[in-house]
């Protein structure tokens, strides 16, 4: 299972031959200027809610690919009435893809198009592929929902936003991957704008004093489980 980093909260993931693609917000973000959306592969496109900064490339992404859309009942329907093909999930609910299974599970948030039309309930995915399994946590507050996932998955990766004023911060994600069950994180939803940036080396030395790993990417930079 090969994870690239595309900025914000934005991820490729390659399970064998099938390329998910996670939350795309890449041409509205300054830093993300490097990556060409046209260059990246997607066959299904998780979305984890209907914020711009998770939803901004969907239509021009799935347009060119035909991917098919993994997200709430809403955003697929949403998107369904645009052209788009789509698999719609909710809460607690779980599906085998060719790719592996996919369980849409709590997250606490808000979720509104651009517009201001409803999103749904925002959510995270429990994705098992490859003898691997992540937690994709989106955009969420601590929420102790968090403590029902290993009791049916154990996981070999978290993948925690880390910014704080919108979501958990460096502190609650520490504890999330307590209630989880697992010390190694990827971190994401920080530095894209003001509000969430943070001091990497401190970011890094809280989780290291508590036996953790958090990992950092560079945009564009990959790394393989």
């Amino acid at each position: 299972m090969k994870i690239t980093f595309y900025g914000h909260s934005c991820f490729g993931i390659q399970i064998n031959d099938v390329n998910l693609l996670v939350d795309p917000f890449i041409t509205p973000n300054a830093k993300a200027s490097s990556i060409d959306i046209n260059n990246i592969e997607a066959d299904y496109i998780l979305l984890t809610h209907a914020h711009n900064d998770h939803t901004a490339d969907v239509m021009d992404i799935a347009k060119r690919t035909e991917a098919v859309i993994i997200s709430n009942f809403e955003i697929v329907t949403h998107y369904k009435n645009l052209g788009l093909e789509g698999h719609p999930m909710n809460h607690g609910g779980k599906w085998d893809f060719e790719f592996g299974t996919v369980k849409y599970v709590n997250a606490v948030h808000s979720s509104s198009f651009s517009d201001g039309s409803y999103g749904g309930n925002p959510g995270g995915f429990v994705l098992e592929g490859e003898r691997k399994n992540i937690y994709i946590a989106g955009d969420t507050a601590l929420t102790y929902d968090m403590k029902l996932i290993p009791l049916q998955t154990k996981l070999d990766l978290a993948i925690l936003p880390i910014g704080d004023d919108f979501t958990m911060g460096i502190d609650d994600a520490i504890i999330a991957s307590d209630f989880v069950e697992c010390d190694k994180v990827l971190g994401c939803h920080y530095d894209t704008f003001g509000y969430i940036e943070i001091d990497h080396e401190e970011a890094k030395r809280k989780f290291f004093e508590k036996d953790k790993d958090l990992m950092l990417l560079e945009i564009g930079e990959h790394i393989e489980l």
